[in-house]
């Protein structure tokens, strides 16, 4: 198989940019363009809901590659230009203004986009934080308004009250589930998280439901619970989820669901691939279908979707990874820590705030996570995972 002779990436955030820059770096000298809806330089999202909204790094620290080593990746940058549609037959993408961008490959890269509560569409002081203007605007907002209320028990959610309390505002989460992170690290560890922030003061709402959004005159007042409870606000985040950019895909051709599906390479279509966020592909180790959200999975997918793209015939078959960090806590979980899984202590004591543990099902380990020991737990994964 010949490389393609032009190459289009439709995303221009980690995923995209780390894919670019892959191909580059293995040779690859055609026509390369990147096309994005936000008209802003590549970023880290990371930092959005941390140092940026917290005011510790100005915007543009954020950014992934300054200007000299965007320019010198001789591609064309198309920015502030949605996607609207794509034939995936022909491999053209239609954006928004009707601009037509036809290429022999396409990269999928749009990632993900935040859900919201009925009624939040323009209502002044409800927020999401998926890009750098969503942080901006939050973070102008809480300067203001000492009340914030988050919904959503997740990572993101978590992290965003961590901030705020850090900034010394009031600060109220509620969500569905029993713990903060409970999806995902399972009961035991979402149990130290959620103590963990009831101690720096965050009142927390577990286990009930949002009903809706309490307004008056346009501006949110406060978050109306099923309970008939008001929780009252100056600023209300939503973090209840994030789903696959792939509204513009419709009719493309495309297998949809859970994001793009595609193939244990990354490929949906002939000449066409998926990376990062929006990415559901085929995991050969354990198999099953994956879609992993996070930051290091977008720029180590990303080195195989550019192999793939040049002829070599790679399956991705990573150890999913995620991390976070909440006031002086760092967490970082390996493999798939499943809620149902058995967890065990390896090494520390989580008394001390300090630990390393295993999750197993059907008497195998399945996932590891550090607690403030990063490289205890790493050298675990390599020991467990591996």
């Amino acid at each position: 198989m010949s490389p393609p002779g032009d190459i289009l990436i439709v995303g221009a955030s980690a995923a995209g940019l780390s894919t670019a820059e892959a191909l580059r770096r293995l040779g690859y000298r055609g026509r390369l363009t990147m096309l994005d809806a936000e008209p802003r330089f590549p970023y880290d999202r990371p930092p959005l809901s941390k140092q940026v909204l917290a005011g510790v790094w100005e915007p543009v620290r954020a950014r992934l590659r300054d200007v000299a080593r965007l320019e010198a990746l001789d591609a064309e940058m198309i920015l502030g230009e949605p996607a609207a549609g794509f034939d995936a037959e022909t491999r053209a993408v239609t954006t928004v203004s009707g601009r037509v961008l036809n290429a022999e490959a396409v990269v999928i890269a749009t990632g993900l986009t935040p859900a919201r509560l009925p009624g939040q569409d323009g209502t002044a002081g409800v927020y999401v934080v998926r890009g750098m203007d969503d942080a901006v605007a939050l973070r102008a907002h809480l300067l203001r308004g000492p009340r914030l209320v988050v919904v959503g028990e997740g990572a993101l959610g978590a992290e965003i009250a961590a901030t705020a309390r850090g900034m010394g505002l009031d600060v109220t989460l509620a969500g569905l589930g029993s713990t903060l992170l409970g999806a995902q690290v399972g009961a035991e560890v979402g149990e130290l998280i959620t103590r963990t922030h009831a101690g720096h003061g965050v009142r927390l709402r577990l286990g009930v439901q949002v009903a809706g959004l309490a307004v008056d005159a346009g501006r949110v007042t406060g978050v109306r619970l099923l309970t008939g409870e008001v929780l009252p606000a100056d600023a209300v985040v939503v973090a209840v989820g994030c789903r696959p950019a792939i509204g513009w895909l419709e009719g493309s051709g495309l297998v949809l669901g859970d994001g793009v599906a595609c193939d244990a390479r990354c490929r949906a279509a002939d000449g066409v691939y998926a990376v990062g966020d929006v990415a559901s592909f085929w995991h050969e180790g354990l198999a099953r279908r994956l879609r992993l959200e996070n930051r290091t999975n977008a720029t180590e997918q990303a080195q195989v979707v550019a192999a793939n793209l040049l002829g070599a015939d790679r399956p991705y078959v990573p150890i999913p990874y995620f991390w976070t960090d909440q006031y002086d806590v760092k967490i970082q979980a390996h493999g798939l820590p499943s809620p149902s899984a058995e967890l065990s202590i390896a090494e520390g004591d989580p008394a001390e705030h300090r630990f390393t543990a295993l999750y197993r099902e059907n008497g195998r380990v399945t996932g590891v996570l550090g607690w403030n020991m990063p490289k205890q737990a790493r050298l675990l994964r390599q020991r467990e995972l591996a």
